[in-house]
């Protein structure tokens, strides 16, 4: 084996003499101060001590096992009330006992939902380095008050919810849930707010030969403890990153973030590190969640296509599939100096390619794959339903009154929303309602969950919101509608909650009915059993009866551009980004997606049969494009859903493109190919589109 440049850590006094398969110090060069500053504990390694939190539950046992297979070095976990051993490690009872005998570095939460936050809790109580937390449909505002909590203290650094984890490797360390033979030591780092469109980035980057340094999934919820700019601090500091790749999504500003921490970068490094980048959401219909829950763009935010921009402005090459990010990052690191061949080499030697494991497919996978119920929405009231909900909160405020016109232009805008790069609650105005100027004038005026505003962050508000010379009636009815306003967001746990007003010739509020946007978090009744009363809002007769019915399978299907017939392109995917990515992908290609389909980590041959079903009921439908990529579905188990589906279901003669990567994919692309039925299968996205853009054409 050839000599391996050695790793250099934070500090002389850590510095490791060993090859690349060393470990990743939790040492800093200064001491912690706070939240921000625990970005270092994201550097795991060989050395890294990972116990579990729910260690004995039947999913941790399969990732602990697989983990452990892999190098992971499990040192014990936890199980409350349970004592001795399990996986012929130590089990502990509590968190505390585990953190004096075992001395982690890093836990992995495998704790269910509704029990999730408060884990979370325990183990910054129990100041554990690195807390990993998987689990999905983990309530926004238990996310909000572990927040909260992180903000407290300098010791604990989160990763996620909803994430799959980190997993360095280099030093094998996996903690979280990513398909490990995508996966091969190297040089790039990696860090996603999409699963599968992670899984797809590793994977080229893998064949390309440059391997991963650090892989960082951020998660698709709301709020997320770790972003791309604390994943960026990482890089930059690590020796072993050579290149960076960012994969983002519409929703939030976590990408703007990372664009001006990149900007600075470039000015403050003579040689910066090449960063290449992928959105997912280009082509997202307005005010729709695109899977993922923390996939839609809040009143005020940057689209997609603008966040795009942004990062292309501050030198960041964008790419529209992440196919691409293996070819791109050799280019890059020759254009920057420095030598892709070498790195190819170095990376070589550490022998582990690409599904050159002899394992059979990672049993964890498939449990998720059998139990997870991937689909994310929230709860939207309609207007009319607002009045009777906010009742309760508006009767005390004298004076105010509601009405059902529209807002003027010449009105205002108040909500309490989230704040998701503060990570906190906030208050959000604006002294317009013009759509034309309104983008620019909203401002966010964030503030601590567990205490609510205050009186000088309510004054910032409405002096924003020009509203410091109303009438001495309006603007306290303003300070007491934000109160109320902020009083329910907590009480009934909303993500939103806005409207427009006016004020009358009386000098007093006027709330514009027809303006009133109630968004509530529906993890809360689905994981904790809470706020049943706004469930029983909801009306299903008023939405798409195909989407409603393809909730109750597990799968988000959103229907695009419903009255346009150049929309005739079917598309069937699993994972929220990647999805998200093939409808971009198309438009590109000159075709257009007639729908968003994402059969998540509940994809069975049963769902992929129930896709089939409601995609063929849109006549509009000329072609169908299976896009998988299998990292938490199997290519295999995929291949069946689709001959099941052409032996159960009318096709209607529409013919069908299949393209399988990833976990299993070579016997999935046998099983397509023996069909007989006369799939069409590709390996490369490029291929696939192109011939699927071109049918669409032909039966236009």
């Amino acid at each position: 084996m050839a000599t391996v440049r050695r790793s250099q850590a934070f500090s002389a006094a850590t510095r490791i003499t060993a090859t690349r398969t060393t470990s990743r110090p939790f040492s800093s060069f200064r001491a912690l101060q706070s939240y921000e500053d625990t970005v270092q504990n994201l550097r795991i390694g060989k050395h890294t001590r990972v116990i579990y939190q729910g260690f004995t539950g039947r999913v941790a046992t399969g990732n602990a096992k697989d983990s452990l297979e892999y190098g992971t070095n499990i040192v014990g976990g936890v199980t409350p009330g349970k004592e001795g051993e399990h996986l012929g490690l130590p089990l502990l009872p509590d968190l505390k006992k585990a953190k004096e005998q075992l001395k982690p570095d890093a836990t992995a939460v495998f704790v269910a939902a509704p029990h999730c936050g408060k884990a979370i809790e325990d183990a910054i109580e129990a100041e554990i380095p690195l807390i990993v937390a998987v689990a999905e449909h983990i309530p926004l505002h238990d996310i909000l008050r572990v927040s909260s909590i992180l903000k407290t203290q300098s010791k604990s650094r989160l990763v996620g919810a909803n994430a799959p984890g980190i997993i360095a490797p280099i030093g094998n360390c996996r903690i979280g849930f990513q398909p490990l033979p995508t996966f091969a030591p190297g040089h790039v780092g990696i860090a996603a707010k999409s699963g599968t469109l992670s899984y797809e980035a590793v994977a080229s980057v893998t064949r390309a030969g440059l391997g991963q340094s650090l892989c960082i999934g951020m998660g698709g919820d709301i709020v997320a403890g770790t972003n791309l700019v604390d994943s960026l601090k990482v890089f930059e500091a690590d020796p072993e990153t050579e290149g960076i790749i960012l994969i983002g999504e519409l929703g939030g500003r976590a990408e703007i973030d990372a664009a001006e921490w990149i900007k600075d970068y470039k000015k403050r490094v003579k040689n910066p590190k090449p960063i290449a980048a992928i959105l997912g959401g280009i082509h997202a219909p307005s005010g729709r969640i695109m899977g993922h829950a923390g996939a839609w763009t809040s009143r005020g935010e940057k689209g997609a296509t603008d966040k795009l921009k942004i990062l292309e402005d501050v030198g960041v090459t964008m790419v529209d599939h992440p196919e691409k990010f293996g070819p791109v990052m050799k280019s890059l690191l020759s254009q920057s100096g420095r030598d892709p061949s070498k790195i190819i080499q170095d990376a070589a030697n550490q022998k582990r390619g690409y599904h050159t494991s002899s394992r059979r497919p990672l049993a964890e996978t498939q449990r998720r794959a059998r139990e997870a119920a991937q689909q994310k929405r929230t709860l939207v009231l309609k207007p009319d339903q607002g009045p009777d909900v906010l009742a309760p909160y508006l009767s005390p405020i004298e004076g105010l009154s509601i009405t059902q016109d529209p807002a003027p232009k010449t009105g205002f805008y108040l909500s309490v929303t989230v704040d998701r790069t503060a990570r906190e609650p906030a208050l959000a105005t604006a002294p317009t309602t013009d759509p034309t100027q309104f983008l620019h004038r909203l401002h966010r005026f964030p503030y601590p969950y567990t205490t609510g505003p205050s009186q000088s962050t309510l004054s910032a508000a409405i002096s924003h919101a020009q509203l410091d010379a109303a009438p001495p009636a309006a603007h306290a009815q303003t300070t007491a509608l934000l109160l109320a306003l902020s009083k329910m967001y907590t009480d009934k746990e909303a993500i939103t909650l806005g409207a427009s007003f006016s004020i009358t010739p009386a000098g007093n509020l006027l709330l514009h009915a027809p303006t009133l946007h109630l968004q509530f978090d529906d993890s809360a009744p689905k994981s904790a059993n809470r706020q049943q009363d706004l469930v029983a809002l909801r009306r299903p007769a008023t939405e798409d009866p195909s989407e409603v019915e393809a909730e109750r399978d597990g799968i988000v299907l959103i229907r695009l551009d419903p009255s346009s017939p150049a929309a005739n392109i079917g598309t069937l995917v699993n994972g929220a980004g990647l999805a998200m990515n093939t409808v971009d992908a198309l438009r590109l290609h000159g075709g257009r997606a007639a729908n968003f389909l994402d059969t998540g980590g509940k994809a069975t041959s049963a769902t992929v049969k129930k896709s089939f079903e409601l995609i063929l009921r849109d006549e509009r439908v000329k072609v169908i494009f299976v896009n998988i990529f299998g990292g938490l579905t199997d290519g295999g188990m995929i291949a069946e859903g689709v001959l099941l589906a052409f032996k159960e279901v009318d096709m209607r003669g529409v013919p069908v493109v299949v393209r399988i990567r990833g976990t299993n994919e070579e016997v999935g692309q046998r099983i397509i190919a023996e069909s007989g039925l006369g799939l069409e299968a590709f390996d490369g996205f490029e291929e696939a589109a192109e011939r699927v853009v071109e049918i669409a054409r032909e039966r236009a």
